[in-house]
């Protein structure tokens, strides 16, 4: 026999036995908080036209899909992520939708790159996407939904960073940086590369009164004292709105009275263009990546010819499982099986007590009697 036809590739592995039952359980729970909020479920395919993950959506680099071609020539892709389909099948079905959806999701996403430090290339994601509504009360019922999925699931000690793109999106407009220019200034100033971005900026002749507060954003990270501090560091509308709607979004977040759970900065970066305002991260100990992550993507759906704000949030499944096994807060819990042991000339009479076992909720294995040498019954009332 081939050995090598047992191993799966790189970047993908097999889930069993008591993983499997964990996984399941921990997607169970984290489900029943979502649907308590009145999501409905939605199911995309796992492949799409190249074009609803292109550069243009503002999804992953077209050199981390995977591409393939079906017999007409189109280019396909599996999908990277899911808010760019959700965002094509609202655009298809509920085109007149004045009502705000709230869709949740299950799957598997594949991310083709090979600088992976180990991560899986195919992983399991359950997410929320909110459309149809850009309130303050909108953003907050999604950062209160994961939040508490999470605590639901059995996770106690995490946090979640909450950003706004537009506070520094508002500084760099104000410099007159231009788009490349503020990108590589974002991915370096959220990389807390202080002294990289201050190298860009002189390369850039930017004045020295913006620069400092370019160069500060660094810091802006924190409690609600990070909003202050953020407050008083600029002038213009754009970044004074982005702080007033953080502020508006704590206030509610207080009314879910899941606060604690929340901290600010005000350089998160995504590596989804996509996103427009608010944008979040969650991390907890025990893994080196985030567990969850979302944000506010007004442009998307008008993509897809849907002009809608939205709002979603993503959770890892396998990240968050790792992180609930180190924190040994993760237990399989088995349901207890019945086992009986049958001949021929008693088969029937087996099955008819397995079939009376099964209606009352039982899991029953049949199981022929010369294999209970090896395996001694489970008693059962």
């Amino acid at each position: 026999m081939n050995r090598k036809l047992v191993h799966t590739p790189e970047g993908v592995r097999d889930i069993y036995g008591d993983e499997e039952e964990k996984k399941l359980r921990v997607e169970r729970l984290l489900s029943e908080k979502i649907h308590a909020y009145g999501c409905r479920d939605i199911q995309t395919p796992t492949f799409e036209f190249f074009d609803v993950f292109s550069k243009e959506v503002g999804t992953t680099p077209s050199k981390e899909l995977y591409k393939f071609f079906d017999k007409e020539g189109n280019t396909l892709v599996l999908r990277p992520d899911f808010t760019p389909s959700i965002a094509r099948c609202a655009a298809k079905y509920f085109m007149d939708e004045k009502v705000p959806l709230r869709l949740c999701y299950q799957g598997n996403t594949f991310t083709n790159t090979s600088n992976l430090q180990g991560k899986l290339k195919e992983v399991t994601q359950m997410g929320v996407e909110l459309i149809g509504d850009d309130s303050v009360y909108a953003d907050a019922e999604m950062l209160a939904m994961m939040i508490e999925a999470l605590y639901h699931a059995g996770l106690t000690d995490f946090q979640v960073s909450v950003g706004n793109l537009e506070y520094f999106k508002g500084i760099c407009a104000e410099a007159g940086l231009d788009e490349e220019t503020e990108l590589t200034l974002r991915e370096l100033i959220s990389g807390k590369n202080y002294f990289g971005a201050e190298e860009l900026l002189e390369n850039r002749n930017v004045k020295e009164k913006d620069k400092k507060v370019l160069l500060k954003t660094s810091d802006l990270f924190g409690s609600t004292e990070a909003l202050a501090e953020a407050r008083k560091a600029v002038n213009n509308d754009r970044s004074l709105k982005a702080i007033e709607r953080l502020e508006q979004v704590y206030r509610v977040l207080c009314d879910y009275g899941v606060e604690k759970y929340v901290s600010f900065d005000l350089t998160m970066l995504s590596k989804y263009n996509y996103y427009t305002g608010i944008i979040f991260k969650g991390y907890t100990y025990g893994v080196g990546d985030t567990i969850v992550k979302g944000g506010r993507y007004d442009n998307l759906l008008g993509r897809f010819g849907k002009e809608a704000p939205a709002i979603g949030f993503m959770i890892a499944v396998d990240d968050l499982l790792l992180a609930m096994e180190r924190q040994n807060v993760l237990t399989a819990h088995h349901a207890k099986r019945v086992q009986l042991y049958y001949q021929e000339k008693n088969f029937r009479e087996r099955l008819k007590e397995a079939r009376m076992l099964r209606a009352e909720g039982k899991a029953v294995e049949l199981l022929p009697e010369k294999k209970q040498k090896e395996k001694e019954p489970e008693k059962h009332e």
